[in-house]
């Protein structure tokens, strides 16, 4: 019995770790960041992403610097909070570094 139980938890592990990911993507504005200033701004979707409720508006976080590099990610404790709530919201992160 403790054999089959080892047997479940470490295929259950394995799954757990080669199934889950995070992505990132980076948009560079201008000639981008000269410094190290940044904002950050939690995008809110819906039905595992697919539906926008409130997206960040990169722009308005940039302040009207012209170079700037965007970051938009999702960060474990967007992951956490997308797998508490089954995919029903998923959360991003966005990052403005001036």
């Amino acid at each position: 019995m403790f054999k089959k139980t080892m047997k479940m938890m470490t295929a259950v592990f394995a799954a757990s770790m080669l199934l889950t990911s995070c992505y990132s993507y980076t948009t560079v504005v201008g000639a981008g960041a000269k410094g190290n200033s940044q904002t950050k701004e939690w995008n809110h979707y819906v039905i595992y992403g697919l539906a926008p409720v409130g997206v960040s508006n990169a722009k308005e976080m940039a302040g009207g610097a012209t170079d700037y590099t965007v970051t938009t990610q999702q960060t474990f404790v967007n992951g956490l909070v997308a797998a508490l709530t089954f995919g029903i919201y998923t959360p991003t992160m966005t990052t403005v570094t001036k």
